[in-house]
């Protein structure tokens, strides 16, 4: 799944889109754009953690790139932050190109729209006021522990009623959801985030849908073991990300002009 294949360099993206000053980010203070912050080991399962992840920067690109490159319309993230600002900031992109064009030809409800979803309301206003965001819609929902198929996870309890085209899945932290099935929670600081949210929507999802699932290793393998459609996985280790791609025939004509405007041949080349 070549998706970054004409992101030369992280240095001349931000020099076109320059988000890192939406993020108050100083690139002679920062350092290597392409590489990984270290953080302490438990820094990822602290309960009490209090303050938001810091910025990592080649993550933050390589989202705005795929958000512009296969202009996308209609987001639907799982965790609000940084991300939210950088979504926000593609989106607007994309709407001053392709608005008209989206508008006349396209079924697409929310139309350059970001729906976020998070079960802290204290993030959610903190970002409201900080982040500036005009395209990104927050929505608050409690999370619980529950099962799939048997299977124990967790689930938020409502979510947008939206068709999104990109799913970007960061949350929630294995700390938040509530309630245990026969004892069994997320809490434990060995345990791992196990969110099915995308599970219960699939069969709505269009051909084309694109999902990432950033770290969460343990989380997207349960996807990628539940998940029942015609889905093209590939992990990368450097990123630490994965990736799915819906590989389908379209639907219909509103589908398959979606996929051309979006998409374009290399689309249909997954069926040759």
């Amino acid at each position: 799944m070549e998706i970054f294949l004409n992101l030369d360099s992280y240095e001349n993206y931000l020099k076109k889109h320059p988000i890192h000053k939406l993020l108050n980010i100083d690139l002679k203070d920062y350092g290597e754009i392409n590489k990984k912050q270290i953080k302490d080991i438990y820094y990822s399962v602290d309960p009490n953690l209090s303050e938001a992840f810091p910025a990592e920067l080649d993550d933050l690109v390589r989202l705005h790139y795929l958000i512009t490159s296969r202009k996308v319309t209609t987001i639907l993230e799982f965790g609000v932050g940084k991300s939210s600002i950088v979504f926000d900031h593609a989106l607007k992109f994309n709407k001053e190109k392709y608005f008209d064009y989206v508008s006349q030809n396209l079924r697409r409800k929310n139309k350059f729209e970001c729906f976020s979803v998070d079960n802290n309301q204290e993030w959610i206003d903190k970002c409201k006021l900080t982040a500036k965001t005009n395209l990104v819609n927050y929505h608050y929902s409690k999370c619980k522990v529950s099962t799939f198929n048997g299977r124990i996870c967790t689930f938020f309890e409502s979510l947008p009623n939206i068709c999104p085209d990109f799913i970007y899945l960061d949350g929630p932290d294995q700390f938040s959801p509530e309630g245990n099935v026969r004892g069994i929670d997320t809490k434990h600081p060995d345990r791992l985030p196990m969110a099915a949210d995308i599970l219960a929507i699939e069969h709505f999802l269009l051909p084309g849908t694109f999902i990432l699932v950033d770290g969460r290793t343990a989380n997207a393998r349960f996807l990628k073991t539940n998940l029942q459609r015609d889905w093209c996985y590939s992990y990368s280790e450097e990123f630490d990300q994965h990736y799915f791609e819906l590989i389908e025939r379209p639907l219909g004509i509103y589908n398959k002009k979606q996929i051309d405007f979006c998409l374009g041949n290399s689309y249909y080349k997954n069926f040759e």
